[in-house]
């Protein structure tokens, strides 16, 4: 694998754990529409 240089700033898909919204963001936090922890797509799921 290639090493990649994270850049906090750099935007990524996010995913809703709880409703599926997906938005493009640098970091929500929490689902803008129904407060959920959100999940970075990049990052696989075991």
């Amino acid at each position: 694998m290639k090493d990649v240089t994270y850049d906090p700033e750099d935007e990524s898909t996010y995913e809703c754990f709880s409703c599926g919204t997906v938005v493009n963001a640098s970091a929500p936090g929490t689902c803008p529409e129904c407060g959920a922890d959100m999940r970075n797509r990049r990052t696989p799921i075991e």
